[in-house]
């Protein structure tokens, strides 16, 4: 916050030095002549300015990963909590796959995800035995679980 009302303190300082006149410029050149404006000259008026008010707004923009995208606004304090998740297509034939608060067939059923449909994953981990394996994925966006057995995903995903 100091640092904030310092920088909008020097912005202040430089636009208000810009528009008055110096002792200078004010005193009169002679009879009939007109008094001198002080201007700074609008190539010299970026020099001026702190670092960050120079930096053009896209170069500010920063994503996720750290790559510059320019034209993408990307709040830098909700990215440190954010992670990239994996898209899995559940393929159970005709059925609906169970979602549950936990990673095992006994923890009880929060919801249903339909047959073929898409879901983002955030990460797995072990739990109980389905179909011939004990890792069980966690959705992204609910507080929930599904099987390994019955979403197939393109790329690994992290342990939780």
């Amino acid at each position: 916050m100091i640092r904030r009302t310092l920088t909008s303190g020097v912005l202040a300082t430089v636009a208000a030095l810009a528009l008055v006149p110096t002792a200078a410029d004010a005193a009169p050149a002679g009879p009939g002549s007109r008094p001198a404006v002080s201007t700074v000259a609008p190539h010299l008026l970026p020099s001026l300015l702190p670092e960050p008010a120079r930096q053009a707004p896209a170069a500010r923009r920063v994503s996720p990963v750290g790559h510059v995208q320019p034209g993408r606004h990307v709040n830098r304090w909700a990215t440190y909590h954010r992670s990239i998740h994996s898209l899995g297509r559940v393929v159970t034939h005709r059925r609906a796959l169970n979602v549950r608060s936990g990673p095992g067939t006994r923890y009880r059923v929060i919801g249903v995800r339909h047959a073929h449909r898409l879901v983002a994953l955030k990460c797995r981990t072990h739990g109980s035995w389905v179909g011939g394996t004990r890792q069980w994925y966690r959705l992204a966006h609910v507080r929930g679980y599904v099987s390994a057995r019955y979403v197939r995903v393109r790329s690994a995903l992290p342990w939780c």
